[in-house]
């Protein structure tokens, strides 16, 4: 029997975190439903999973609150949980990109929808920016977007400084265009650009996993699959698990290829971690490996 993943998020001012953080957990846990939800005073942020009633009794309740009623989720199917445990947890940002004068649910770019998104990156007057880290771009991206490499979302401001003020000052783009995994990056990040005083900011409405949801693969021009957070690791086109898998050692993703690397070893090294590790480090990882297997052997599950 497949669960139900949602994914959503949405930027509204917020009150009462701790008793709203008590009767989520309440409600998710009555239900069934694993995950992650981010509570914060400029919104909500969450991906969850588990039976179909439980996430949408779920999101019905954070449908109720002032300024979520138009909540948005986007969802997939798996044939298990997507999430090992529950987290409920109060955060200073929903999504931390470091900067608390930037304030989405007063000011964004344009949305554009995923019908009208291939039109608009294809023109060759548009400046396309892929706002997520390194790790999942490497996964993924639509073609000739820009990849600012960058580690953690805190450091995009400074790359918007350093790199794509003055890419933007020399090429003169009639347009900026901002994707993510589900959208709320890319338009924090369009709130910030026009706090800073770019102008004509866009960004894919709904994300890339609504892209890949709306748009048929015969008329994409996405590449390769998109980097989730949770246990499927990857999806394709239709949504489904991808070829990805998770590096336990480092938290990485690895393609088949990366397995086929002498420096891959499962939940030990891979080779984007190969070099980072001490040799008690890869013994105590071997060791969590082992438990691992042996828990699969008897049909339970280990946290790791």
């Amino acid at each position: 029997m497949s669960v139900l993943v949602a994914a959503f998020y949405g930027f509204t001012a917020m009150g009462d975190l701790p008793d709203l953080q008590q009767s989520l957990r309440a409600l998710a846990e009555a239900g069934g439903v694993r995950g992650t939800i981010l509570l914060a005073e400029e919104g909500v942020n969450g991906t969850i999973s588990g039976p179909d009633a439980g996430v949408q009794a779920l999101l019905s309740q954070l449908r109720s609150l002032p300024g979520l009623s138009a909540l948005e989720a986007k969802f997939s199917r798996h044939e298990q949980q997507a999430f090992h445990r529950l987290k409920v947890r109060i955060k200073r940002e929903i999504v931390t990109m470091g900067c608390p004068t930037v304030k989405p649910a007063e000011q964004v770019g344009t949305y554009v929808p995923p019908q009208q998104w291939d039109q608009l990156i294809a023109d060759p007057d548009t400046l396309v920016v892929d706002t997520r880290n390194a790790y999942e771009v490497a996964v993924g991206t639509f073609e000739g977007a820009i990849n600012p490499r960058t580690d953690s979302f805190r450091e995009f401001p400074a790359w918007v400084e350093q790199t794509l003020r003055p890419l933007v000052e020399q090429r003169r783009p009639k347009a900026i265009a901002m994707f993510c995994t589900g959208g709320i990056r890319c338009e924090k990040s369009t709130a910030y650009l026009l706090q800073q005083g770019f102008e004509n900011v866009h960004h894919l409405q709904g994300g890339i996993l609504r892209y890949l949801e709306e748009v048929p693969e015969q008329e994409s021009s996405w590449q390769g699959e998109c980097y989730v957070f949770d246990q499927r690791v990857s999806v394709n086109h239709q949504l489904q698990p991808g070829r990805y898998r998770l590096c336990h050692a480092c938290g990485l993703p690895v393609s088949p290829a990366d397995r086929q690397q002498p420096s891959y070893r499962e939940g030990v090294s891979c080779p984007h971690c190969i070099d980072r590790f001490t040799d008690a480090d890869r013994q105590r990882f071997a060791e969590r490996q082992r438990q691992m297997q042996l828990a699969r052997q008897r049909g339970a599950q280990h946290l790791g």
